[in-house]
């Protein structure tokens, strides 16, 4: 189910950057790597380029600083990231949260909220073991109480996509719709 509200100034895609937004697990880095491709544009992961930067894993850094040294890191590469070129940028799960950062992507970027059903989440995070939020904790339990939190800020993206148990071409054909392409 797509639902949208004005993809960027005019219903179109103006060139900003297209930052993703949404809960670990819902495929930011994925449909992101996918969208980038079929805009004809370069890709970003930010946690990627966190990691670059630290020299380090975002887990190691976690647990060796702590998260609100994380997120200013985090904080700093978005907004390095977000420069006005057009590109695709998928950002971690809590990227959004930081009232500097979202003001940023909200003001000089095109935010889409990727949103799935937390069982959904839940089965996709358990691939992976990389998720400090997760460590030793019941995924589920997790996303649901980020979501109670997280989805009312995630929520100020002017395009909210659903994110589905089906083929990630499907959520990139969906934003592409919302952009106007």
């Amino acid at each position: 189910m797509l639902q949208s509200r004005e993809p960027s100034r005019g219903g179109v895609w103006d060139g900003r950057p297209i930052v993703l937004v949404g809960l670990m697990g819902v495929g930011k880095t994925t449909v992101g790597r996918r969208l980038a491709l079929r805009l004809g544009v370069p890709f970003a992961d930010a946690d990627h380029e966190i990691e670059e930067a630290a020299g380090m894993t975002v887990a190691e850094i976690f647990e060796r600083y702590g998260e609100p040294y994380f997120r200013d890191g985090e904080r700093r590469v978005l907004a390095r990231l977000i420069d006005g070129s057009p590109k695709v940028i998928a950002t971690g799960g809590g990227a959004f949260m930081n009232d500097t950062t979202r003001a940023l992507i909200l003001e000089t970027a095109t935010a889409v909220w990727l949103d799935a059903n937390i069982a959904v989440l839940a089965e996709r995070v358990k691939r992976r073991d990389t998720r400090p939020l997760l460590r030793d904790r019941d995924p589920h339990a997790v996303l649901s109480e980020l979501a109670a939190v997280r989805n009312p800020i995630y929520a100020l993206a002017p395009i909210h996509i659903a994110s589905h148990k089906a083929p990630h071409e499907n959520t990139v054909a969906a934003i592409l719709r919302a952009i106007g392409r």
